[in-house]
């Protein structure tokens, strides 16, 4: 096993900046990514490298050994480094990006071709990418969740509706007359009858949904479970079966007559999409050059 790098590159900016918000503030990256570097320098060499005081990270004897063996060929890598990328100025910036993958397909995959920086896209869980993009993992996410990082900022820019949507062959005139005479209870009950498609990442959905409209928690399980929404549009498309999915990823299908769009609710479920960023980051020029296309497409989606 050897040691990573930015391991030492951290150590270097704890130890000459004397705290780890000054060394994070330095690095471009969050507090507790410079804590789980140095913790992982530490468990490496098996030493304490600091005493951690209240206001200031006081380095042990080990610290200062292990500064004063890499400070000269750290000294030669950041000027190679600066030679060499003065050499290199128009090299391409990699850019990285957390979001679902429906997101990327619907939105950002046609795109891909004319960005002029490269593009890593990650795909997961919200909570793990909000801790990716803390630890400097992650430049942006996309995201409608706000986690409660100090080191990250969300900015709104759009809504997504959660809606009612049924496969172009099934039978939705029964469940249509109750809604149009308002009987709730009933259009419920019928529903629970039907087959039904979700994820089993967005089980939040359909859990959502029929909580905020019928008052209580769905009392069934979906007949299929598929890997994900495009997979349920694919499903229902010329199909029979019932599924509740965002507005933006159906409205396609929806106008293709596809699939159709049943009940949005009298008070729809809307769930705000944020864009999610460090507060300090070297690329600010390529993420706001995503943030506009990205609401340029938001924005086309709706109309």
């Amino acid at each position: 096993m050897r040691w990573n790098l930015e391991w030492i590159r951290t150590f270097k900016a704890i130890y000459e900046t004397g705290t780890l918000s000054a060394a994070a503030q330095e690095l471009f990256i969050s507090q507790p990514g410079v804590s789980l570097h140095l913790n992982s320098l530490e468990a490496f060499t098996g030493s304490k490298l600091f005493d951690r005081a209240a206001r200031k990270m006081v380095p042990t004897e080990k610290g200062k050994i292990l500064y004063n063996c890499i400070l000269e060929p750290m000294k030669k890598m950041e000027v190679a480094e600066q030679h060499f990328h003065k050499r290199a100025q128009n090299e391409r910036v990699t850019i990285s990006v957390g979001m679902c993958f429906e997101t990327f397909q619907y939105t950002l995959e046609e795109h891909i071709a004319s960005l002029p920086f490269n593009l890593i896209i990650e795909f997961g869980e919200y909570p793990k990418m909000q801790q990716d993009l803390d630890n400097g993992l992650l430049d942006l996410i996309i995201t409608p969740q706000k986690g409660n990082q100090q080191n990250l900022m969300y900015d709104a820019f759009s809504k997504e509706r959660i809606v009612l949507v049924a496969g172009a062959e099934t039978d939705t005139s029964a469940i249509e007359e109750l809604l149009e005479a308002n009987k709730i209870k009933e259009v419920a009950k019928l529903l629970r009858q039907q087959l039904w498609y979700s994820t089993a990442a967005d089980m939040e959905h359909l859990k959502n949904f029929w909580m905020k409209h019928f008052g209580v928690h769905p009392d069934f399980s979906p007949n299929f479970i598929v890997p994900n929404i495009s997979s349920i549009i694919r499903c229902l498309s010329g199909a029979n079966g019932f599924s509740v999915v965002p507005d933006f990823l159906c409205a396609e299908a929806i106008a293709s007559g596809k699939i159709k769009l049943i009940w949005e609710g009298e008070n729809p479920l809307e769930n705000t999409l944020y864009f999610g960023t460090r507060k300090k980051t070297m690329y600010q020029k390529e993420i706001e050059q995503l943030e506009e296309l990205l609401e340029n497409k938001w924005e086309a989606i709706a109309q």
